[in-house]
């Protein structure tokens, strides 16, 4: 999927640096490599992870890095990272919107499974639907943390090289009813 670009004109090959950078940040994360992942970042960057703590600078950035990703070699699920949307605010500093997606070893991402679950349920003794959803629960229950969610960074291109000045990731909330805000008329 192309991400959604707007803002003010940009090349063609800055939207593709952009979705590359985002490509390797999930390399980096699948396969736990602290220091190319600390490598997307700017010397600066400052990183606001789920749940408020706040990372400034690189060498912060460095150590949760270090601590974190070399735990997660061995769990049976990953992210997959997509990007969304891009606004370019000037030729050289984007902001960049990246969905994270649970994901199994093997590249499937997670809500397939209880899709394939669901859509095969209705139908009497379904073998796929049956190991699907057992699949889909057996991951869930080892992977409790694991949900979806989105990242917003501010990008910045320094020396022809796009790198991370600002992200923040957040953790998906539903509310129980819609939230509707009353924005205040502007004239």
């Amino acid at each position: 999927m192309k991400p959604q670009v707007a803002g003010v004109s940009a090349a063609q090959e800055d939207v593709d640096a952009i979705v590359a950078l985002v490509a390797e940040f999930e390399y980096a994360q699948q396969n736990a490599l602290p220091d190319a992942f600390v490598g997307l970042f700017r010397h600066d960057a400052f990183w606001s992870i789920p749940y408020g703590t706040a990372l400034t600078g690189i060498d912060e950035i460095g150590v949760f890095a270090r601590r974190v990703l070399p735990g997660t070699v061995g769990q049976q699920l990953t992210s997959s990272f997509e990007t969304e949307y891009i606004q370019f605010i000037r030729p050289d500093v984007a902001v960049v919107r990246v969905r994270h997606r649970p994901v199994t070893r093997d590249g499937e991402l997670l809500d397939n499974l209880l899709s394939r679950h669901r859509e095969g349920k209705g139908r009497r003794g379904c073998r796929e639907s049956s190991e699907a959803g057992r699949r889909w629960a057996s991951l869930v229950a080892a992977c409790p943390g694991v949900a979806p969610g989105t990242a917003l960074h501010l990008m910045t291109k320094t020396d022809g090289r796009w790198l991370v000045a600002f992200a923040q990731s957040t953790v998906p909330v539903e509310a129980a009813e819609p939230v509707e805000v009353d924005l205040p008329a502007v004239c």
